[in-house]
């Protein structure tokens, strides 16, 4: 009897960044043909899977042994933390009851070009009412649910097939 072999390290690596490509697609074609605008949090979960996603593609390229495999571990780990927390907000700020959900406030291109980076970053995370709509919803969660869920798992994926042997 054959047991389960484990795809090597690069052929995981190539899957991971395949898929946030693919991600990345339909978030593209969800603004463009479904006309659905990111807001601020939307922006910082795409930077998150377009982290993850380099990481996979350069350990694929690099496909390092040793301590470059530990470097790549942690940076998927870091990208997927930083997306999870991001989307995480965003979920919460969803689920906000209508008396609590913040004010909207002015877009990303706008902050980020008349406040300090910090003052636009303190105002981006604390949200506003655009990231509390939900305009697009599959399975019954919200794009972000749904980007909390792949970051996760992507992260997660990214620190095991770095790390094992």
């Amino acid at each position: 009897m054959n047991a389960m072999r484990i795809p090597d390290r690069r052929l995981v690596n190539v899957a991971g960044f395949v898929t946030c490509a693919g991600l990345m697609s339909y978030a593209l074609y969800a603004q463009y043909v479904l006309y659905l605008e990111p807001c601020p949090l939307c922006v910082f979960q795409r930077l998150a899977v377009i982290a993850l996603g380099a990481v996979f593609l350069i350990a694929a390229v690099h496909d390092p042994g040793g301590w470059g495999r530990r470097v790549y571990a942690l940076l998927a780990g870091m990208a997927g933390a930083g997306g999870v927390i991001v989307a995480g907000r965003h979920v919460w700020l969803q689920h906000l009851p209508p008396d609590r959900v913040p004010s909207c406030g002015p877009g990303f291109g706008y902050l980020m070009e008349n406040f300090p980076l910090t003052e636009a970053l303190t105002k981006i995370f604390s949200g506003s009412g655009e990231c509390a709509e939900i305009d697009w919803q599959f399975l019954g969660l919200s794009m972000p649910g749904w980007v909390l869920i792949w970051v996760s798992a992507l992260g997660a994926a990214g620190i095991w097939n770095n790390l094992r042997r």
